[in-house]
């Protein structure tokens, strides 16, 4: 589990996260939904440890992760896998280094042994026959999977992703959903994923935190994300599932 207590993140005396408090649980697809701007990157990459809070705790399983040292906090980040908006897959390197790249960093696994490692996730995430094209050579959609292989090959007790499905069409988009469900609950991984898919958040939301200009405003299910009383979830919501809607009719 992870907890967030009383988080504030200030840049240059400009607040973007007002005091938030939340809890993420294991073997669950925990969504951060809001719009851009809201402050849900900011958190998770305070939470990720990519910036340091200003002030408040981040818990993992207990452990602060605000008061860890530098060698605690490095150990601690061989427990996490991050899934980047963009992929972020390395483009001078093949499809399978880039999966054994987090191995290099974090293991004393022999070449061979990250090899194998890096191949078990491909397979997870069905990819076959690409180990050894590059990012440039595949689709959007293989390189959201590949990168998922990446953020997995530590076998981590935490996974980060922020908007997973930017960029990619609805069929794809689903199918990088159900591999990210499917993923955490077969390992019990607390995953963090920020969106504005309504899909997404209908179809993996097990628990869902809307942020709205720096304050989570509202938390709870898919099933109660339509009647919430929260005039501005109600509009990023339906505002979502037009924009849905439209998105479809013209793609008919």
């Amino acid at each position: 589990m992870i907890e967030v207590k009383n988080v504030f993140k200030d840049f240059s005396g400009n607040k973007v996260l007002d005091n938030i408090c939340a809890e993420f649980e294991p073997g669950k697809t925990n969504l951060t939904i809001g719009q851009s701007g809201s402050g849900k990157t900011v958190l998770l990459k305070c939470i990720a440890g990519l910036h340091q809070v200003s002030s408040g705790d981040i818990l993992y399983d207990g452990r602060s992760f605000v008061r860890m040292n530098e060698k605690q906090r490095k150990e601690i980040r061989k427990e996490m896998g991050m899934v980047f908006q963009g992929g972020a897959l390395f483009d001078s390197n093949t499809v399978e280094e880039n999966v054994m790249f987090p191995l290099e960093m974090f293991t004393d696994m022999t070449y061979e042994e990250r090899r194998e490692r890096a191949n078990f996730c491909l397979k997870r995430v069905n990819i076959v026959n690409a180990n050894n094209k590059y990012p440039s050579e595949i689709s959007g959609g293989m390189q959201k999977r590949v990168a998922i292989a990446r953020a997995i090959a530590l076998n981590p007790k935490y996974l980060y992703c922020d908007e997973p499905n930017s960029g990619l069409d609805p069929v794809t988009s689903i199918l990088i959903d159900n591999l990210i469900k499917e993923i955490t609950q077969e390992y019990n991984i607390t995953t963090i994923v920020n969106t504005h898919d309504m899909n997404s958040v209908m179809e993996i939301g097990d628990k869902i935190i809307f942020i709205y200009k720096g304050q989570k405003r509202w938390q709870g299910t898919s099933a109660e994300i339509f009647d919430t009383g929260v005039k501005e979830l109600d509009d990023f919501v339906f505002a979502s599932a037009r924009m849905k809607q439209l998105r479809d009719l013209n793609r008919r």
